[in-house]
């Protein structure tokens, strides 16, 4: 593959297009699979919009369309002037997140997945993560905990704690010392908060969560994994219960 300012050669076999679904959705699945196999790597630059559009038996409109829809996913970008065209985007833990966020978003919003299946893989992903970090958490991991433990215990403001409360957990997820913990959980954490915590949640229910994330950090402080892994169990099932009544009252009036 030929880097900088020339384009990356796409060849011609098992590239083409049927009549069956639109031609840019194809022509994008295609370019994706080839850049997710490495085919095609970051910072390569992709042939012209008619040297694609040759390759593909498509007009140019149909690449450009195809291109868009890559360059919303952060896989390709951009670029003008003499060395501009259209790259392969270097991948980011955060885009990746976010754009797992608005998928899983969209699915549980369609009703495609459930308050249940969101809460199983949270569970699997969380109580896994614990026990990594009562093995592999720094000093700095701890004393974030530390530090985001006590903001929630002095915030009296609502919305402002639950910040305070995701920020313990990223850096919980951080202290396990897997970046795809962190990349796979956070979206499954921020649409259970946007769509089943509300704000006016009690503070009798605040104080227990901070309670539990007292206990979850002395058990990795210990370096005690199966202490903290049941500590961090008993604390998603309270976050449960609370999402699972929001999800009940939800059902109540829309068949009330």
């Amino acid at each position: 593959m030929v880097k900088g300012d020339q384009s990356t050669q796409v060849g011609r076999a098992n590239l083409r297009v049927d009549p069956i679904r639109p031609a840019y959705e194809q022509v994008a699945d295609q370019l994706r699979s080839l850049i997710v196999q490495g085919e095609l790597a970051p910072g390569d630059q992709l042939p012209i919009e008619s040297d694609l559009a040759a390759t593909f038996s498509v007009s140019r409109s149909t690449i450009r369309e195809a291109l868009r829809s890559l360059a919303s996913q952060n896989l390709v970008y951009s670029s003008r002037g003499v060395k501009g065209g259209t790259f392969v985007a270097q991948p980011r833990p955060s885009a990746v997140s976010s754009f797992l966020e608005t998928s899983i978003g969209l699915l549980s919003g369609a009703e495609l997945v459930g308050i249940d299946s969101l809460l199983e893989t949270r569970e699997l992903l969380e109580i896994h993560a614990v026990r990594m970090a009562a093995g592999r958490a720094a000093e700095e991991h701890l004393l974030g905990m530390r530090e985001a433990i006590a903001r929630e215990v002095a915030e009296t403001e609502r919305k402002a704690r639950f910040e305070h409360h995701r920020t313990f957990h990223e850096t919980l997820l951080r202290a396990s010392g897997n970046e795809l913990l962190e990349v796979l959980t956070q979206p499954i954490f921020q649409v259970l908060r946007s769509r089943y915590l509300r704000d006016d949640s009690p503070s009798s229910f605040w104080n227990e969560v901070d309670s539990d994330h007292e206990d979850i950090l002395r058990h990795i402080q210990n370096r005690d994994a199966d202490a903290a892994a049941e500590a961090m169990r008993a604390h998603l099932a309270r976050l449960s219960a609370a999402y699972r009544r929001v999800e009940e009252e939800r059902l109540a009036q829309d068949h009330g």
